[in-house]
């Protein structure tokens, strides 16, 4: 069985709309079925697994695909088959390589795909972009296959010369009075193809693998801060560099503080005998370290005291940030005789002069409405 005999979603049991993951679940669920190596010495199990490879390697990459699901077979076949595939169009630098030759990059066989570089989202709390961390993930990464080495040869083969390209990389189609060169389909450019694809990695050197990273968080890391881990990405295909890793920050919310950049910020209730006496407010900042702040005598609610450094750490730098609190004065709800007596003398003894805001909007409304 040929891949190019049947369609490829077809091939795999799956509707033209899957997404990278469905495709991924057939791919692998129908490999294992038809694995040589489950099917000894039978070649129809052989060419069925072959057949479902190469519509797998179409349909999980996106330019592929789309050119697949625009051009069908056609768009992998020199030529065209009967109508325009996507090799006859060119973007300019191919145009202008063609033309010109060396001058824009030269002819010859294109240099080994580099990795994909991947994406891993980290969730932590607040407390550990204070301090810093140091944590370990596992991901499922592409890494070279242990088998070949990354070559994608079974061991003691090699590689022969791409009859398509006849070595050269890169096949040509005319467009209008312009030659356009594109990477061959047959040796995606490496001008060579392998004789005998190693079983494990199917010839792309490299296999699905969970792999265990140590990742440093630094002190001062905020939500979208981006961490690069060189060459932890997918493998590159047959030997070739890997990709890169790209960690995600991402805060969980805190239960007392809210975060501005480097600024910390919470409420704290005082007491209305505090707010009107003066006093101090003790609470710890996020490194358990006592932060004290003194309250001045007729603090109103709402007013905000600020700590000069108790704040968040600066990110590959120095200091801190600063530490804001917004008070709220409580009215106390449950009082003894005693303390409701007391109040009552003072309300006796109040004369309008101790709460200037409220005798002010008191004198505003009286001039509002002409009393």
């Amino acid at each position: 069985m040929s891949a190019t005999e049947i369609d490829f979603y077809e091939l795999l049991g799956l509707s033209r709309d899957a997404d990278g993951a469905t495709i991924k679940s057939a791919y692998r669920k129908l490999a294992m079925q038809y694995h040589p190596d489950r099917n000894p010495g039978c070649e129809d199990s052989e060419a069925r697994f072959k057949a479902i490879s190469v519509a797998y390697d179409c349909l999980k990459d996106p330019q592929k695909r789309a050119a697949y699901d625009r051009f069908g077979h056609a768009a992998f076949q020199n030529g065209g088959g009967g109508g325009a595939g996507p090799q006859d169009f060119g973007d300019i630098g191919d145009i202008f390589e063609t033309i010109f030759g060396q001058a824009f990059g030269g002819a010859g066989r294109s240099q080994a795909r580099r990795g994909a570089d991947l994406r891993y989202d980290m969730e932590i709390a607040l407390e550990d972009a204070f301090h810093g961390k140091s944590t370990e993930i596992e991901i499922e990464v592409s890494q070279t296959c242990e088998t070949c080495h990354g070559s994608g040869a079974t061991p003691g083969t090699g590689t022969r010369r791409c009859n398509l390209c006849s070595g050269y990389g890169k096949v040509r189609a005319k467009q209008g009075f312009f030659v356009v060169e594109r990477p061959c389909p047959n040796c995606h450019g490496r001008g060579e193809v392998i004789e005998s694809p190693c079983r494990d990695c199917r010839g792309e050197g490299r296999v699905d693998r969970a792999q265990k990273l140590d990742v440093e968080i630094p002190p001062g890391v905020d939500t979208g801060t981006r961490i690069r881990l060189s060459g932890k990405g997918e493998a590159g295909p047959r030997g070739a560099p890997p990709g890169d890793l790209y960690i995600f920050v991402h805060i969980k919310p805190h239960a007392i503080f809210q975060r501005e950049g480097t600024t910390l910020a919470t409420r704290v209730p005082i007491s209305f005998t505090k707010a009107a006496l003066g006093g101090e407010i003790e609470l710890s900042d996020l490194g358990g370290e006592p932060v004290i702040l003194k309250v001045r005598p007729g603090l109103q609610s709402g007013e905000q005291l600020r700590q000069r450094g108790a704040g968040m750490p600066v990110l590959q730098g120095r200091g801190r940030g600063d530490l804001v609190i917004e008070v709220q004065v409580e009215t106390p709800t449950k009082l003894t005789k005693e303390q409701r007596a007391l109040l009552e003398q003072f309300r006796e003894l109040e004369t309008g002069e101790e709460c200037p805001e409220s005798l002010s909007f008191l004198d505003r409304m009286k001039n509002a409405f002409g009393a």
